[in-house]
């Protein structure tokens, strides 16, 4: 498992932005290594930080026949080889404060889903693990109150967070990004990152599975670099007509390395 990458991250004013990305779940034991190495050939390349991101349980679907997992430990254990093989910091998300033991385990990153940012228990038990805790604003959350969410895992004694803008709800179909949240949350010290697919999800769908806008993705990854962001978090698959999950808003893989260009020279331009 990895410690040092943290302070790099905090340390990237003039450097780099870096990169959350992966999957939205592990479907199968193949998809986390080839996803990965993948997008770690393509962020070497071009100097990119980069931390592997899959859900090893998806927990929060609107329909009860939705895909969640492939088993808790498997899955997880297909993510922490990934970090082995390849060197790199990996990161899942949890639900519970047993979640939190069990991910910690395997993972360098714990995150938290942005419906639970305000869960005291969970957040607590995160900065226990002493890994680093990837806390994602609520859809109805501000950014100024997102300080609370930081406290809570500070005084746990773990000072390793970031906090994660995915879009605030706008309407019952629709999310919006307010690209002033990103230095209100830099406000506390910890990196900001801007997760693009999420933030282009639009939820609550009559037939249960949320859609999205893929389109957008090019178009709000260089507004959030051009704003500032440490990080750009993005959900991909090699065919995001056939994911198990959240494909209506997903990167398609081959994709991935055109947009990294396009947003390296932005972050060039820019400090």
């Amino acid at each position: 498992m990895h410690s040092a990458f943290y302070n790099n991250l905090k340390n990237s004013d003039h450097g780099n932005f870096f990169l959350i990305a992966g999957p939205c779940v592990v479907e199968n034991e193949e998809m986390p290594m080839a996803i990965a190495s993948h997008i770690q050939k393509i962020t070497e390349r071009l100097g990119i930080p980069y931390i592997f991101k899959a859900s090893y349980q998806k927990a929060n679907r609107s329909r009860s026949d939705s895909f969640t997992g492939i088993g808790h430990q498997k899955a997880l254990e297909l993510i922490g080889e990934v970090g082995i093989k390849l060197n790199i910091p990996v990161l899942t998300d949890i639900h519970s404060e047993e979640q939190a033991v069990l991910a910690a385990a395997y993972v360098d990153v714990l995150q938290i889903p942005a419906f639970l940012c305000r869960q005291t228990e969970l957040l607590v038990a995160a900065g226990r693990t002493g890994k680093v805790v990837n806390i994602k604003k609520g859809q109805f959350a501000s950014a100024e109150s997102m300080k609370y969410a930081v406290q809570k895992v500070l005084q746990t004694g773990n000072t390793q967070i970031m906090l994660t803008e995915r879009g605030t709800t706008f309407g019952y179909h629709d999310l919006i990004v307010d690209f002033r949240n990103i230095p209100e949350m830099q406000v506390n010290g910890v990196p900001v990152v801007v997760d693009v697919t999420h933030s282009l999800q639009q939820p609550n769908q009559p037939t249960g599975i949320t859609g999205g806008r893929p389109d957008l993705i090019e178009t709000l990854a260089k507004a959030a670099i051009a704003a500032g962001a440490d990080g750009i978090f993005l959900e991909t698959h090699s065919d995001p007509g056939k994911a198990k999950s959240d494909g209506a808003n997903m990167l398609q893989l081959d994709l991935i390395e055109k947009l990294l260009l396009k947003l390296v020279k932005i972050r060039a331009a820019s400090y």
